[in-house]
Protein backbone atom coordinates (compact mmCIF):
# COMPACT_ATOMS: atom_id res chain seq x y z
CA UNK A 1 0.00 0.00 0.00
CA UNK A 2 1.54 3.38 -0.91
CA UNK A 3 2.64 5.83 1.74
CA UNK A 4 0.17 8.47 2.81
CA UNK A 5 0.06 11.55 0.58
CA UNK A 6 1.87 9.82 -2.27
CA UNK A 7 0.15 8.89 -5.52
CA UNK A 8 1.48 6.52 -8.07
CA UNK A 9 1.34 7.58 -11.75
CA UNK A 10 -1.00 5.08 -13.39
CA UNK A 11 0.50 2.98 -16.15
CA UNK A 12 -0.87 3.79 -19.59
CA UNK A 13 -2.49 0.93 -21.38
CA UNK A 14 -0.23 -0.18 -24.28
CA UNK A 15 -3.17 -0.25 -26.65
CA UNK A 16 -4.21 3.27 -25.68
CA UNK A 17 -0.63 4.53 -26.22
CA UNK A 18 -0.53 3.09 -29.72
CA UNK A 19 -3.85 4.68 -30.61
CA UNK A 20 -2.63 8.03 -29.37
CA UNK A 21 0.42 7.83 -31.58
CA UNK A 22 -1.68 6.76 -34.54
CA UNK A 23 -3.98 9.70 -33.92
CA UNK A 24 -1.04 12.11 -34.00
CA UNK A 25 0.14 10.65 -37.28
CA UNK A 26 -3.37 10.91 -38.71
CA UNK A 27 -3.50 14.60 -37.85
CA UNK A 28 -0.26 15.24 -39.76
CA UNK A 29 -1.73 13.64 -42.88
CA UNK A 30 -4.31 16.39 -43.12
CA UNK A 31 -1.63 19.10 -43.47
CA UNK A 32 -0.09 18.76 -46.93
CA UNK A 33 1.63 22.14 -46.58
CA UNK A 34 3.78 20.99 -43.64
CA UNK A 35 7.51 21.41 -44.28
CA UNK A 36 9.62 18.51 -45.49
CA UNK A 37 11.52 18.37 -42.16
CA UNK A 38 8.35 18.28 -40.08
CA UNK A 39 6.69 15.82 -42.40
CA UNK A 40 9.63 13.47 -42.07
CA UNK A 41 9.52 13.70 -38.30
CA UNK A 42 5.82 12.94 -38.29
CA UNK A 43 6.20 10.02 -40.69
CA UNK A 44 4.25 11.69 -43.52
CA UNK A 45 6.92 11.84 -46.25
CA UNK A 46 4.99 9.62 -48.70
CA UNK A 47 1.75 11.70 -48.69
CA UNK A 48 3.79 14.89 -49.28
CA UNK A 49 5.34 13.34 -52.41
CA UNK A 50 1.88 12.35 -53.62
CA UNK A 51 0.72 15.95 -53.34
CA UNK A 52 3.71 17.08 -55.45
CA UNK A 53 2.83 14.51 -58.13
CA UNK A 54 -0.77 15.71 -58.38
CA UNK A 55 0.36 19.34 -58.65
CA UNK A 56 2.77 18.50 -61.49
CA UNK A 57 0.07 16.61 -63.37
CA UNK A 58 -2.33 19.54 -63.00
CA UNK A 59 0.28 21.95 -64.35
CA UNK A 60 0.96 19.66 -67.31
CA UNK A 61 -2.75 19.53 -68.12
CA UNK A 62 -3.00 23.34 -67.98
CA UNK A 63 0.01 23.63 -70.31
CA UNK A 64 -1.67 21.33 -72.84
CA UNK A 65 -4.89 23.37 -72.69
CA UNK A 66 -2.97 26.61 -73.39
CA UNK A 67 -0.98 25.03 -76.21
CA UNK A 68 -4.11 23.77 -77.92
CA UNK A 69 -6.06 27.05 -77.69
CA UNK A 70 -7.33 27.97 -81.19
CA UNK A 71 -5.82 30.89 -83.14
CA UNK A 72 -7.55 34.23 -82.65
CA UNK A 73 -8.25 37.08 -85.03
CA UNK A 74 -8.05 40.84 -84.59
CA UNK A 75 -10.05 43.36 -86.63
CA UNK A 76 -7.89 46.37 -87.52
CA UNK A 77 -9.23 49.82 -86.59
CA UNK A 78 -8.11 53.21 -87.85
CA UNK A 79 -4.76 54.24 -86.36
CA UNK A 80 -3.51 50.70 -85.70
CA UNK A 81 0.02 49.59 -86.61
CA UNK A 82 1.44 46.09 -86.81
CA UNK A 83 3.99 46.88 -84.09
CA UNK A 84 1.27 48.11 -81.73
CA UNK A 85 -0.94 45.09 -82.37
CA UNK A 86 2.01 42.71 -81.92
CA UNK A 87 2.90 44.35 -78.59
CA UNK A 88 -0.70 44.34 -77.33
CA UNK A 89 -1.06 40.62 -78.08
CA UNK A 90 2.49 39.60 -77.03
CA UNK A 91 3.22 38.12 -80.46
CA UNK A 92 6.42 36.09 -80.43
CA UNK A 93 8.72 37.61 -83.03
CA UNK A 94 6.99 41.01 -82.91
CA UNK A 95 5.50 42.83 -85.87
CA UNK A 96 7.69 40.99 -88.39
CA UNK A 97 6.25 37.62 -87.38
CA UNK A 98 2.74 39.10 -87.37
CA UNK A 99 3.31 40.50 -90.87
CA UNK A 100 4.67 37.23 -92.24
CA UNK A 101 1.63 35.38 -90.89
CA UNK A 102 -0.76 37.90 -92.49
CA UNK A 103 1.08 39.04 -95.63
CA UNK A 104 -1.78 37.83 -97.83
CA UNK A 105 -4.29 40.23 -96.25
CA UNK A 106 -1.91 43.11 -95.40
CA UNK A 107 -0.23 43.33 -98.80
CA UNK A 108 3.32 44.27 -99.78
CA UNK A 109 3.63 47.28 -97.47
CA UNK A 110 3.56 46.40 -93.73
CA UNK A 111 3.46 50.09 -92.85
CA UNK A 112 -0.04 50.43 -94.31
CA UNK A 113 -2.85 48.28 -92.91
CA UNK A 114 -6.44 48.98 -93.86
CA UNK A 115 -9.19 49.28 -91.21
CA UNK A 116 -11.53 46.31 -91.25
CA UNK A 117 -9.06 43.61 -92.30
CA UNK A 118 -8.74 40.66 -89.92
CA UNK A 119 -5.32 39.53 -88.71
CA UNK A 120 -4.58 36.05 -87.42
CA UNK A 121 -2.83 36.52 -84.08
CA UNK A 122 -1.99 32.93 -83.09
CA UNK A 123 -2.62 30.66 -80.13
CA UNK A 124 -3.14 32.14 -76.71
CA UNK A 125 -5.47 31.73 -73.76
CA UNK A 126 -9.02 32.90 -74.25
CA UNK A 127 -8.87 35.04 -71.10
CA UNK A 128 -5.82 36.93 -72.32
CA UNK A 129 -7.31 37.37 -75.79
CA UNK A 130 -10.53 38.83 -74.41
CA UNK A 131 -8.81 41.08 -71.88
CA UNK A 132 -6.31 42.80 -74.19
CA UNK A 133 -8.72 44.40 -76.71
CA UNK A 134 -10.89 45.56 -73.78
CA UNK A 135 -7.89 47.13 -72.06
CA UNK A 136 -6.81 48.74 -75.33
CA UNK A 137 -10.27 50.21 -75.91
CA UNK A 138 -10.35 51.57 -72.35
CA UNK A 139 -6.93 53.17 -72.80
CA UNK A 140 -7.86 54.99 -76.00
CA UNK A 141 -9.87 58.21 -75.52
CA UNK A 142 -13.05 58.66 -77.51
CA UNK A 143 -12.22 60.04 -80.95
CA UNK A 144 -13.37 63.52 -81.92
CA UNK A 145 -13.84 64.58 -85.52
CA UNK A 146 -13.96 68.04 -87.09
CA UNK A 147 -17.29 69.02 -88.62
CA UNK A 148 -16.02 69.05 -92.20
CA UNK A 149 -15.50 66.62 -95.07
CA UNK A 150 -12.26 65.28 -93.59
CA UNK A 151 -13.91 64.62 -90.23
CA UNK A 152 -17.00 63.02 -91.81
CA UNK A 153 -14.90 60.62 -93.85
CA UNK A 154 -12.71 59.67 -90.88
CA UNK A 155 -15.67 59.09 -88.60
CA UNK A 156 -17.37 56.99 -91.26
CA UNK A 157 -14.21 54.91 -91.71
CA UNK A 158 -14.19 54.14 -87.97
CA UNK A 159 -17.83 53.04 -88.11
CA UNK A 160 -17.11 50.94 -91.20
CA UNK A 161 -14.17 49.25 -89.46
CA UNK A 162 -16.43 48.16 -86.59
CA UNK A 163 -18.85 46.58 -89.07
CA UNK A 164 -16.26 45.07 -91.40
CA UNK A 165 -17.14 47.35 -94.33
CA UNK A 166 -14.16 47.86 -96.67
CA UNK A 167 -13.09 51.20 -98.07
CA UNK A 168 -10.32 53.79 -97.91
CA UNK A 169 -10.17 57.52 -97.32
CA UNK A 170 -9.09 58.23 -100.90
CA UNK A 171 -11.78 55.99 -102.37
CA UNK A 172 -14.49 57.81 -100.43
CA UNK A 173 -13.09 61.28 -101.04
CA UNK A 174 -12.79 60.71 -104.78
CA UNK A 175 -16.43 59.63 -105.07
CA UNK A 176 -17.74 62.38 -102.78
CA UNK A 177 -16.11 65.07 -104.91
CA UNK A 178 -17.48 63.47 -108.07
CA UNK A 179 -21.03 63.10 -106.75
CA UNK A 180 -21.61 66.23 -104.65
CA UNK A 181 -18.41 68.32 -104.57
CA UNK A 182 -18.48 67.84 -100.78
CA UNK A 183 -21.93 69.38 -100.20
CA UNK A 184 -23.88 67.24 -97.68
CA UNK A 185 -27.18 68.92 -98.71
CA UNK A 186 -26.76 68.17 -102.42
CA UNK A 187 -29.82 66.74 -104.18
CA UNK A 188 -30.41 65.67 -107.79
CA UNK A 189 -33.79 66.90 -109.05
CA UNK A 190 -33.46 66.11 -112.74
CA UNK A 191 -32.38 62.48 -113.34
CA UNK A 192 -34.55 59.35 -113.63
CA UNK A 193 -34.56 58.83 -109.86
CA UNK A 194 -35.89 62.35 -109.34
CA UNK A 195 -38.61 61.75 -111.94
CA UNK A 196 -39.55 58.59 -110.05
CA UNK A 197 -39.88 60.56 -106.82
CA UNK A 198 -36.74 59.22 -105.12
CA UNK A 199 -34.03 61.82 -105.78
CA UNK A 200 -30.40 61.13 -104.96
CA UNK A 201 -29.25 62.94 -101.79
CA UNK A 202 -26.22 63.83 -99.77
CA UNK A 203 -22.48 63.52 -100.16
CA UNK A 204 -22.61 60.26 -102.14
CA UNK A 205 -26.01 60.85 -103.77
CA UNK A 206 -27.92 57.92 -102.26
CA UNK A 207 -31.63 57.40 -102.94
CA UNK A 208 -33.86 56.75 -99.91
CA UNK A 209 -34.60 53.05 -100.63
CA UNK A 210 -30.87 52.29 -100.89
CA UNK A 211 -30.12 54.33 -97.78
CA UNK A 212 -32.72 52.42 -95.76
CA UNK A 213 -31.60 49.02 -97.06
CA UNK A 214 -27.92 49.64 -96.31
CA UNK A 215 -28.19 51.93 -93.30
CA UNK A 216 -25.56 51.02 -90.69
CA UNK A 217 -26.67 50.83 -87.03
CA UNK A 218 -25.18 53.53 -84.85
CA UNK A 219 -25.48 56.24 -87.51
CA UNK A 220 -28.25 58.77 -88.09
CA UNK A 221 -31.42 57.74 -89.93
CA UNK A 222 -31.32 61.06 -91.82
CA UNK A 223 -29.97 60.38 -95.31
CA UNK A 224 -28.55 63.92 -95.44
CA UNK A 225 -26.38 63.23 -92.38
CA UNK A 226 -22.81 63.16 -93.76
CA UNK A 227 -21.53 60.17 -91.77
CA UNK A 228 -24.72 58.15 -92.22
CA UNK A 229 -24.78 58.91 -95.95
CA UNK A 230 -21.14 57.92 -96.49
CA UNK A 231 -21.42 54.76 -94.40
CA UNK A 232 -24.62 53.54 -96.06
CA UNK A 233 -23.21 54.25 -99.52
CA UNK A 234 -20.00 52.35 -98.71
CA UNK A 235 -22.04 49.45 -97.33
CA UNK A 236 -24.00 49.34 -100.60
CA UNK A 237 -20.81 49.65 -102.67
CA UNK A 238 -19.24 46.76 -100.75
CA UNK A 239 -22.23 44.54 -101.52
CA UNK A 240 -22.46 45.59 -105.17
CA UNK A 241 -18.86 46.28 -106.21
CA UNK A 242 -16.69 44.84 -103.43
CA UNK A 243 -15.67 48.26 -102.10
CA UNK A 244 -16.27 51.98 -102.60
CA UNK A 245 -12.71 51.98 -103.96
CA UNK A 246 -13.94 50.09 -107.02
CA UNK A 247 -16.59 52.69 -107.89
CA UNK A 248 -15.65 55.10 -110.69
CA UNK A 249 -12.20 53.67 -111.16
CA UNK A 250 -9.77 51.64 -109.04
CA UNK A 251 -8.05 53.21 -106.08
Amino acid sequence: MPAKGKHRRPKQNPITRKLALAGTGGAALTLPLISATTAGAAGTGAPAAAVTTVTAATAATAAVNVATAPPTTYSVVAGDTLSEIAADHSVSGGWKQLYEANRAVVGDNPSVIQPGIKLTIGTQTKAATAARPAAKAAAKPAASYPNNLDGWIRESLDVMAKHGIPGTYNGIHRNVMRESSGNPRAINLWDINARNGIPSKGLLQVIDPTFKAYHVPGTSTDSYDPVANITAACNYAAARYGSIDNVNGPY
